[in-house]
């Protein structure tokens, strides 16, 4: 017979289980990024440097590898920590905390062309910033789009990487939202020159009107063949259509989002707070 003293101590054990449960529930709805991570991979300012892609990504909010420089913040949001760590990239000059699209999990190939079409939306927000001796806030990149050489055309031109320059670069600069592509130096260059980084130039670069200082707002990225556009707040907006944009589909590319902080000052710093990030093609 079953006293009634074990069923007292049978239902506390439960209750405890499933306290216990929806603890551990609510402790790893926290550390979860408030957008999927499948496809993507963070590199972050340490090492030589640092990436960790899917599934490992998963976990860094309680990785200490990682956690410094990519965590959840109170507010829901993922914050990408970057400041002159003196680790950079290859071709690069400045320390960056980013993500770098994989349309394969885990793996940097394939990539996609501007004929195939591409969309990424994010709703962020500027953290603290450090400034410049002049009294302005340092510029931050928050997202790309990067030209990646295939491995026929690195052996072509007798590249050492896949390296191909970025297509989109979009900074929050003193408070507005600042967007910059590439143009060719020369249009009448060979298919084969204009695989050459060195054949592509920054453009003059377009100021949204909008000053989003410290707010959150929203960016989206459209792409096809010989078209780019870039949206603010789903109000205003940006479109290229040059001749240039139409040779770009030689390149593959892939989506970029995160903190890469445009400076090498001495005691610089910034946080970028992203609320959601999507990417569809």
């Amino acid at each position: 017979m079953i006293s009634k003293q074990n069923i007292i101590s049978s239902l506390s054990f439960g209750s405890l289980l499933i306290s216990s449960f929806c603890v551990a529930q609510v402790a790893d709805e926290k550390d979860k990024a408030p957008f999927d991570l499948t496809h993507w991979k963070v590199t972050i300012p340490k090492g030589n440097p640092t990436s960790i892609g899917y599934p490992e990504i998963l976990g860094y909010n309680t990785n200490q590898s990682i956690n410094k420089y990519m965590y959840n913040d109170t507010d829901g949001a993922v914050v990408f920590y970057a400041y002159p760590s003196g680790v950079t990239t290859a071709n690069t000059h400045y320390s960056r905390s980013e993500l770098r699209e994989q349309m394969v999990p885990g793996k940097n190939e394939p990539n996609w062309k501007f004929s195939q079409g591409g969309r990424m939306k994010g709703t962020l927000a500027m953290g603290p910033v450090s400034k410049s001796k002049e009294g302005k806030y340092h510029k931050v990149i928050i997202m790309q789009i990067h030209g990646r050489l295939s491995d026929d055309q690195k052996e072509l031109i007798g590249e050492d990487d896949n390296n191909a320059p970025p297509i989109l670069k979009i900074y929050w600069d003193n408070g507005k939202v600042r967007v910059k592509t590439k143009v060719l130096k020369n249009r009448k260059v060979s298919d084969t020159e204009m695989l050459n980084t060195k054949a592509w130039i920054d453009d003059k670069g377009y100021n949204f009107k909008e000053k989003v200082n410290f707010d959150k707002f929203t960016l989206e990225v459209i792409v096809s063949k010989g078209r780019l556009e870039v949206v603010l707040n789903n109000n205003e907006s940006v479109v290229y259509r040059s001749s240039d944009l139409k040779k770009w589909d030689v390149f593959e590319n892939y989506f970029k989002a995160g903190n890469y902080l445009q400076t090498n000052d001495k005691g610089a710093f910034a946080k970028v707070k992203y609320y959601s990030l999507d990417v569809s093609h």
